[in-house]
């Protein structure tokens, strides 16, 4: 089975920066045709300018995924870029704090909306197109690739990560839910769930809180955190026939940090 990517087309998601970005780069570096999508469009088109070195494989859209208009524009312009739609990169996330006593301070439906249900209603449009297209591959064992960004917050008890974490642990179980509803499609669905990562929050967090840098390296046995650039190549993994039976999985990468976390350490 290969781990190629060339001709195939992508949709990312959260592709303005972090690991979106750092996926989106990863993908167009071994010749797949990527759509950038975030709603940052000034960052998304300085960043699509930056990856594109022939000016053909690499397009950005912007909007808001909460939108089912906008969901429809991204498949459109996808089609009209690129004619097909291979792999879905759900790379979009959103962490914010939560106060959980008070409703307002808890930021639950903002981030189970971002979170889980934008990613569900673009899953289910680009799904829709992968079956549509493929009366033209009855061959190919899997017609597509879904591959959500999860966190291993989902299994981690931090009270201030009220949202955030039940967001992901319904992220995951949606993972699996949709890779036993498509398996019959030959649309194959799996997550990452990344900890102790530099993702874009984590970045921004230190930033305000320096003093948990030394908090996730003393919890994470590897002994540091990875760059955005360690996670791409699980991406390829899962988008590609080199896991061609492999679905409903949540790949944890995490420096063995889930092995042995304590409570007051937060997930990222």
């Amino acid at each position: 089975m290969s781990f190629s990517l060339d001709g195939k087309t992508a949709i990312i998601t959260g592709a303005a920066n972090g690991i979106g970005l750092e996926i989106a780069r990863h993908f167009s570096d071994r010749g797949a045709n990527v759509m950038l999508v975030d709603m940052d469009e000034e960052k998304l088109s300085a960043e699509a300018d930056s990856i594109d070195g022939d000016g053909q494989n690499v397009r950005y859209f912007s909007g808001d995924l909460r939108e089912k208009l906008t969901v429809a524009n991204l498949l459109s312009a996808t089609i009209d870029a690129f004619d097909s739609i291979d792999i879905l990169i759900n790379a979009s996330r959103q962490v914010l704090p939560s106060n959980s006593l008070d409703e307002r301070e808890d930021h639950f439906e903002e981030l189970f909306q971002q979170n889980v249900l934008a990613n569900l209603r673009v899953t289910q449009a680009v799904a829709k197109r992968m079956i549509a297209q493929a009366k033209d591959r009855p061959e190919q064992l899997t017609i597509g690739a879904v591959v959500n960004l999860s966190s291993i917050a989902s299994e981690r008890t931090t009270a201030g990560l009220l949202g955030y974490s039940v967001a992901c642990a319904a992220l995951n179980q949606m993972t699996r839910s949709l890779a036993v509803a498509f398996a019959d499609q030959r649309i194959r669905v799996n997550a990452i769930a990344i900890g102790s990562v530099m993702s874009a929050s984590l970045q921004a967090r230190l930033k305000i809180e320096p003093e948990i840098r030394q908090a996730t390296l003393s919890t994470t046995p590897l002994g540091r955190i990875a760059e955005a650039r360690e996670v791409p190549e699980t991406a390829q993994f899962l988008a590609t026939d080199a896991s061609s039976f492999i679905t409903g999985q949540i790949i944890t990468v995490d420096g063995g940090r889930s092995l042995i976390d304590p409570l007051e350490a937060a997930a990222h």
